[in-house]
């Protein structure tokens, strides 16, 4: 089954700020992880970058991928402005232009931009599997980043009603090929 890695919004304005996400240079080691295996393999590593007109504003510092996030020539930009990774955006076209069926889905924010998106490509027809351990969030006033990444990893391989599978894999037993 083809598959792509979908890399959301790790962005130094959310990466590099004081409090950081959970286990924050972890979840980059481990999307770099995934990202290089994913191109040996020969899927596509898309990176999706969320934009705003404060601190995620396009080509800003702050909009950047983070400073050790590993890119190569022939990676993909996406931009987006919703929690949605498909919404208004170019996303959906290129996986079908790739005749993608399965994504593997990783980054920031577990309970905003990972979910919907999550929720999204199965609604779209997409299998998808959530690297468990490859995506994070910030500590909020009612959960911890770690209790919310549990949470979305349970809740999200729960969903059935899509009818595609969600799965909830850690990154180092995420299988990539063709």
């Amino acid at each position: 089954m083809k598959q792509a890695l979908l890399v959301i919004d790790v962005q130094r304005s959310l990466f590099d700020v004081t409090p950081r996400p959970h286990e924050a240079d972890a979840v980059v080691v481990r999307i770099n992880a995934l990202s290089a295996r994913a191109r040996q393999a020969g899927v596509p590593v898309v990176f999706v970058q969320h934009e705003d007109m404060d601190s995620l504003a396009f080509e800003t510092e702050g909009w950047r991928l983070q400073c050790n996030l590993q890119t190569v020539p022939g990676d993909v930009m996406v931009r987006k402005r919703t929690a949605d990774s498909f919404l208004n955006t170019n996303l959906g076209d290129l996986l079908a232009e790739w005749s993608i069926r399965r994504v593997i889905i990783a980054g920031y924010a577990s309970e905003f931009c990972v979910d919907t998106t999550v929720r999204r490509a199965a609604a779209l027809g997409y299998e998808v599997v959530v690297a468990s351990d490859a995506h994070t969030t910030h500590d909020k006033t009612h959960a911890s980043g770690a209790f919310i990444r549990a949470h979305h990893n349970a809740t999200l391989a729960d969903i059935s009603s899509f009818g595609p599978k969600i799965a909830a894999v850690p990154s180092a037993e995420v299988h990539f090929g063709v």
